[in-house]
């Protein structure tokens, strides 16, 4: 199988299938997600831009999930990167672990096997070239980190071996010389092993210098990944180490299990001259970019952390890339056990800002209580960071500290109404018992419960209640909680507060009522429980008008049904006389006009103007609307005019289209009719600049015909109302009509 990438062409793509098989387990294994981010950008795997579409998701899984899916868009190349060295290097213990799953899955493969393993996991020669920061970066924890892959080699044979192998053994330099005359002094043996291996490990430092100086590969590995320096340590020979380390053996070597020679020595109490020996030596080397306490501290070695600082390993020194401590390291990677050892060991939270920072970036409660503990001074925006967080048990630790649980943010909201603002109940119930009050308002004046309603959690209400919070506090607008849950339909919330004495007839600025609100926003399910609770489904606002009425302002047929349904009178009247089937036809909502007709809604009901449903859809220009209306009143309302005479046709002819106009001539609108300024429906449509309906009217010929000569009481023709308009439909006008009027040809 052959995969295409944009630099070239990659054969078997294992990296891939592995990332994809194994990614639940990486996406929950993966601790820290910026520092892998950090590395994959800088390397080249990940654009930059890319860091904001990672941070924008809110758990860890998360952004590990996305991290993965760029990673497989990226190709086989990518991924393959990723698991070496990133990975590695990143979360050793995750390495591993897919390390030993694609081991026992390509024992499958036969002579495929060298190839996943190498492919996926060793060293890629085709690596792309090393910037300056990525070779600092592979030198941070070790100068050879990672586990060298022994080069085959021909095993010495058995007549050979036993002589050389046991003058390795019991130091015997004289025998060795004899025996290595004929011999490679790299050969090895079915373990793996040089002579520079068994010689190390019995720490034979003056076999050890005679085989270096006759070419022994300093750095050879056995069947566990380990060097010489590695079985020097293990087995807790100084002599055999300082030869090695004089020679230049790297200290940060690692074996097979990443393991350095120190992780070796560390856990044995007889090897403490061992383990001060290479602290020494690391002291001494200036190159070291990260000591082994720094790497304890990024790998969570709290018991390696203990034995390197019990021998004398310096807690607070700093690493030559970042200029940061082991301490820091261990809380950013939230690695809380490292750190406590680190602070037991007099560790100094020198950058007390930095490192609540990094405890806060792992989301880890106990860590960044630890943490704040230990520094000299928190600001007070830390509190409202650890709400904002939703992290209860740092909220407790702040106000055990001092913290001001009633201070005021930047936009004036208190800890406790960003709770409430976020629904965030733990948080609430902890600020509640550390003395937050109750009576605070934010600056919009929306109290604790306000938010909570908003938020949509019933828990933090029902405990704002039993707090004794007022459940008819009234906010903006004088509105209640009650209010706003019908604002938003929170249903659930609305049986909560009433249950707790909220009045469901309460009015706000107005006079709305929660069933008002329900009904002008739309709210069905809180409406339903309103009325379930006896809310007044007539109650009347300041401009008299029912929920109902707002029902049809917004067209909402389904709530005009359970209104209706619920007995509310289809025909109220508002301060101007209007009636909900006014302005329904007012807005063009069909289906409410025609549920309304259905449902006893009187179609001919005159406002405080005269003015019908009918004629305030003409005036709009709703053809459909007024359809249904002639419908409704089989064509004999289709001349009823308002109290300036004005018949549906003089305001479908001034506002409306061509077809509506049709549609009233052809259900018998009168053409000549003459409302209270003598005006005819062709003065309505000359003085608009309507083409369309003066085109109609001046061309009807389905019985009555319009009179071009007759004047208003200004004494205008139709003719000479166009002529004093400017527009562009003015001037088609008085073409039409001097044309009917044979003025002109």
């Amino acid at each position: 199988m052959v995969l295409m990438h944009p630099t070239g062409i990659f054969t078997n793509p294992y990296a891939i299938e592995v990332l994809q098989r194994k990614k639940s387990e990486l996406v929950a294994g993966i601790a820290n997600t910026d520092h892998l981010l950090d590395w994959l950008i800088e390397n080249g795997l990940v654009s930059a831009d890319k860091r904001l579409a990672v941070s924008s998701y809110r758990t860890r899984e998360e952004k590990n999930a996305r991290l993965l899916e760029m990673l497989v868009s990226r190709g086989e190349r990518a991924c393959r990167l990723f698991f070496y060295p990133c990975l590695k290097r990143v979360e050793p213990a995750l390495y591993n672990q897919i390390r030993s799953y694609v081991s026992e899955v390509s024992g499958s493969f036969g002579d495929a096997r060298r190839q996943l393993v190498g492919y996926l996991l060793e060293r890629d020669k085709d690596e792309v070239p090393r910037s300056r920061r990525q070779r600092e970066e592979e030198e941070e924890v070790a100068p050879s980190s990672r586990p060298v892959k022994p080069k085959p080699r021909e095993p010495v044979k058995p007549r050979d071996s036993e002589e050389l192998y046991r003058a390795a053994a019991q130091g015997d330099l004289p025998g060795l010389e004899r025996a290595l005359q004929d011999a490679d002094v790299n050969a090895i043996n079915a373990s793996n092993e040089t002579l520079l291996h068994v010689a190390a490990a019995h720490g034979h430092a003056v076999m050890v210098s005679y085989l270096l100086s006759q070419g022994a590969k300093m750095e050879a590995r056995d069947s566990k990944g380990r060097s010489p320096l590695h079985r020097a340590a293990e087995e807790g020979q100084a002599e055999a180490i300082r030869a090695l380390l004089a020679a230049g053996a790297h200290i940060y070597a690692m074996d097979s299990d990443s393991q350095t020679p120190l992780h070796l020595a560390a856990p044995h109490q007889s090897h403490s001259a061992v383990v001060k020996l290479m602290l020494r030596e690391e002291g001494k080397r200036a190159d070291c970019k990260s000591s082994f306490l720094h790497m304890a501290a990024q790998r969570d070695e709290s018991g390696f952390a203990r034995t390197l600082l019990r021998h004398g390993a310096p807690v607070d020194a700093k690493d030559g890339r970042r200029h940061q401590t082991p301490l820091f390291y261990a809380v950013s990677r939230g690695h809380i056990n490292t750190a406590k050892v680190l602070l037991e060991a007099g560790a100094q939270v020198v950058d007390g800002a930095g490192l609540i920072d990094a405890a806060f970036s792992t989301g880890d409660q106990a860590l960044i209580a630890l943490m704040l503990t230990q520094a000299r001074e928190v600001g007070p925006a830390t509190i409202f960071r650890a709400v904002e967080r939703d992290l209860p048990k740092v909220v407790a630790a702040l106000a055990e500290m001092g913290a001001d649980v009633n201070s005021r943010d930047g936009s004036g909201r208190t800890p406790l109404l960003m709770a409430a603002e976020r629904g965030m109940a733990e948080c609430a119930t902890v600020l509640l018992e550390k003395g937050a009050q109750l009576r605070d308002r934010a600056p919009d004046l929306s109290s604790a419960l306000h938010l909570a309603v908003m938020s949509d959690s019933p828990s933090l209400v029902h405990l704002l209640l039993e707090k004794g919070m007022d459940p008819n506090i009234t906010g903006a607008g004088e509105q209640t909680p009650l209010h706003l849950a019908a604002r938003h339909d929170r249903y659930k919330m609305v049986d909560v507060l009433i249950g707790a004495g909220s009045k469901p007839n309460s009015a706000a600025v107005l006079g709305a009522t929660p069933l008002h609100v329900a009904s002008r926003w739309g709210s069905r399910q809180a409406a339903e429980r309103l009325i379930a609770n006896k809310a007044d489904i007539n109650a009347k606002d300041r401009d008299a008008r029912r929920p109902l009425h707002l029902a049809a302002l917004v067209g909402d047929t389904p709530m005009a049904d359970l209104l209706l349904s619920n007995h509310a009178d289809a025909n109220p009247l508002d301060k101007e006389k209007k009636t909900p089937l006014h302005l329904a036809a007012s807005e063009g909502h069909l289906d409410f006009v025609s549920l309304m007709l259905i449902r006893k809604g009187k179609f001919g009901a005159k406002d405080m103007d005269g003015n019908t449903p009918m004629l305030y859809a003409a005036s709009k220009g709703h053809t459909s609307v007024v359809k249904a209306f002639l419908l409704a009143g089989r064509n004999h309302n289709v001349n009823d005019k308002n109290v300036w005479r004005r018949t549906a046709l003089h305001l479908a002819a001034e506002h409306g289209s061509e077809d509506l106009v049709e549609l009233l001539l052809m259900s018998g609108g009168a053409i000549d009719a003459l409302d209270n300024a003598k005006d005819t429906p062709l003065h309505c449509a000359c003085r608009s600049g309507n083409v369309g309906a003066a085109h109609r009217l001046a061309n009807w010929a389905g019985g009555q015909k319009a009179k071009f000569h007759v004047t208003n009481n200004v004494r205008k023709t139709p003719l000479q109302v166009s002529e004093s308009g400017d527009s562009d439909g003015h001037r088609q006008i008085v073409v039409l009509l001097r044309k009917k009027m044979m003025l002109t040809r």
